[in-house]
């Protein structure tokens, strides 16, 4: 009887947009990387091929930014990439599009920093249903994927989320982790386990500071 081998999952951050670290853009539609965001794309498809050269499948979450960093690799590999709804964004409801200056101002702020996995955004998605539907894509790739790697597109909270996993970190720790834009966080899952390869890697190393 064959018993499945593990599989290696690459999450990488899309690449900077023009209101990073200024808005909190959530899932509204239109928002592309900026120049900066294109160059950081190619880098880190550059660093994925260099770390993991052998790639079974690609997937993106939806939102253009992570399409558009997506694209890197694709053109590199070859590999089209799957657009799948379960890497997409955290739905921020009312504080969608908000200057993030403003949402840290909110009296709720507290909420979100000191008690996540208890939080909800206002009209929006709670940070354990974000980590309960990225373990569950996870696991399907564990399921289709044994012994083999994957990359995955997606955005800072849902990377933060799995790597709490990985580490055994309450979900309330969440905002401990940091990752760039078009970095590569990488994870090692199997049924019932993930543990954490690397974190936050990025070349080259860029301004630390800006979230969202």
């Amino acid at each position: 009887m064959s018993v499945a081998k593990p599989v290696k999952v690459v999450l990488v951050r899309h690449g900077k947009t023009p209101t990073t670290g200024k808005v909190l853009p959530g899932r509204a539609p239109g928002l592309h990387l900026s120049l900066e965001g294109q160059r950081e794309a190619l880098a880190a498809a550059e660093s994925v091929i260099r770390l993991h050269p052998k790639i079974a499948a690609i997937y993106t979450s939806p939102m253009e930014r992570a399409v558009e960093t997506a694209e890197a690799l694709a053109s590199i590999t070859g590999i089209a990439p799957e657009p799948t709804p379960g890497l997409i964004e955290c739905d921020f409801g009312e504080w969608t599009g908000l200057e993030l200056a403003k949402v840290r101002r909110k009296k709720e702020w507290q909420g979100v920093v000191l008690s996540a996995s208890r939080f909800r955004f206002p009209g929006g998605e709670s940070l354990s249903e974000l980590q309960a539907r990225v373990q569950e894509v996870i696991a399907g790739w564990v399921e289709t994927y044994s012994g083999r790697t994957v990359v995955a597109y997606t955005h800072a909270d849902l990377i933060r989320a799995i790597a709490c996993d990985a580490l055994g970190m309450h979900l309330d720790a969440i905002h401990r982790i940091y990752v760039s834009t078009a970095s590569l966080t990488t994870v090692v899952a199997a049924s019932g386990w993930i543990q954490l390869d690397s974190l936050n890697l990025k070349f080259p190393r860029e301004e630390r500071g800006k979230v969202g």
